[in-house]
Order: C-alpha cells, then sequence, then structure tokens
C-alpha cells in the first residue's frame, strides 16, 4: 500500500452491534476505526434519525415510514434488532452521533437516504448540524440520488457519489458534480487503471461493503482510499498484515 487505505464502520461496528446505534458507533470508536458511515432519514417533525430504511419495521420493533411518525414516538422503539444483549437499544439523531465524535479525529460518512423518500433541504439541515458541532474538516455527504449534488456549492462538505454499476467516465462524471469522492461497490473496480485516472482527477475512492478479508486484501493492495465495512475487527487486522 503506497498510502494507508481509511477503514470506516458501515453503519458503526454492525458485525458486533445493532446497525446505526449509539452502541455501534461507540465499538467502532473503541476498535480504532478511522471513521463511520450512517444513514439519516428525516421525521415527521424534522428531525435528522439515523437509520437505514424508510421504514421502522426491519431494524427496530416499530413499524411505518419514519417520513410520517414523530421522533417522540421513533425515540422509543427497540433499535437492538432482536439481539438480546442489546436490549433496550434506541435510535439515535444525527446530533447524537457528531457529539460522539467530535472528541475523536474520526471521519464521519453521512449517507442522504433520500432516494426512495423526497426530503426537501435535508442536505442542507445536515450541513447545518456538521457546522454547529465544528465538524465541517471531518465529513462528508453521500448520495445515490446524485441530482441534488448539483449546484450544491453552498453546502460547504465534501460529497461523494454512490453509486453500484459502473459508471461511464466516473471521473468525468465525479468531476462535473463538483464531487470529491465516488463510493462504489468495491466489484465495480475492476479496471486496471480505474482507480488511477480517478486520483489524477483528485477524487477519492471510497469502496463499500468489503467484508471478506479477500476483497479486503484486494482493496488495500489496490489503494482505494477507504474500505467501508461491518467487519471493523478484521479489515484492521488484514490492513495491518500487509503494512
Amino acid at each position: 500500500m503506497s498510502n494507508m487505505t481509511s477503514i470506516w464502520a458501515h453503519r458503526g461496528a454492525s458485525a458486533v452491534a445493532p446497525e446505526n446505534t449509539v452502541s455501534a458507533f461507540r465499538r467502532a470508536v473503541e476498535l480504532g476505526a478511522d471513521g463511520i458511515e450512517l444513514d439519516v432519514q428525516r421525521t415527521a417533525d424534522g428531525k435528522l434519525v439515523v437509520i437505514h430504511d424508510e421504514t421502522l419495521d426491519r431494524t427496530t420493533s416499530g413499524s411505518g415510514r419514519v417520513v410520517e411518525a414523530v421522533w417522540d414516538d421513533i425515540r422509543e422503539v427497540d433499535a437492538s434488532a432482536g439481539d438480546p444483549a442489546f436490549a433496550g437499544e434506541r435510535l439515535c439523531l444525527l446530533e447524537e452521533v457528531l457529539e460522539l465524535l467530535a472528541p475523536t479525529q474520526m471521519v464521519l460518512n453521512v449517507e442522504l437516504k433520500d432516494g426512495v423518500e423526497h426530503y426537501p433541504g435535508m442536505d442542507l439541515q445536515v450541513a447545518e448540524a456538521v457546522r454547529a458541532a465544528g465538524m465541517t474538516d471531518r465529513v462528508i455527504l453521500s448520495s445515490f440520488n446524485h441530482v441534488q449534488f448539483a449546484g450544491s456549492t453552498e453546502l460547504g462538505l465534501p460529497l461523494g457519489l454512490l453509486y453500484v454499476e459502473l459508471l461511464w467516465a466516473v471521473e468525468e462524471y465525479a468531476g462535473a458534480f463538483g464531487a470529491a469522492a465516488v463510493h462504489p461497490d468495491f466489484r465495480t473496480l475492476s479496471e486496471p487503471r480505474l482507480l488511477e485516472r480517478l486520483h489524477d482527477k483528485g477524487i477519492a475512492v471510497n469502496a463499500w461493503t468489503v467484508n471478506r478479508r479477500a476483497d479486503l486484501e484486494q482493496m488495500f493492495r489496490r489503494g482505494v482510499d477507504a474500505v467501508i465495512t461491518d467487519e471493523v475487527e478484521l479489515a484492521l487486522q488484514v490492513r495491518a498484515e500487509l503494512s
């Protein structure tokens, strides 16, 4: 590895704690991850709640759409995903995670989950919360909804373009949006010179979701800027072995 690849905990240390919870984020800090990736939806009363899905059903004891529920109700649901070791775990707000990470040096990747639900102005709301926490130098916004980033210079935060399938001339495409990074499915990085072309344009490559040892080894050797992984402990071990 010519430069050290960073390790970002996907939804926190989600291999050992319920995803997108304070317990998962605290564990990522304890393990020594370089960063955390999380997802944000918005409640009916305008709160930025950390949850991946548009509904409460999969990861909590609640049900229904996040956008139709108020925070006072959402905060009461159990977010342990059925794990008795975390019974009583609750969802959290973005501001709580910012407060947790502020004393650290960790990077925070906030994915805006606005591909299914439409949250007008959520990007600006997130940026304001980041500024209030004094963390503009350590936060990157990402989304699969690239259109919302067009002309978003007022956000004042670096942008990462998420994608699943290989984008044609991705370095030019990302440049057109003013993106600081691309966040590809790691399986799209098979083209030999793709990383070189992106890096030549000053665009970082943060690959997801890399959980298997062989895939982690490949990404570290290829020189991606960050791996986003559920398996933080394994990733740290593999990186140490290769360094």
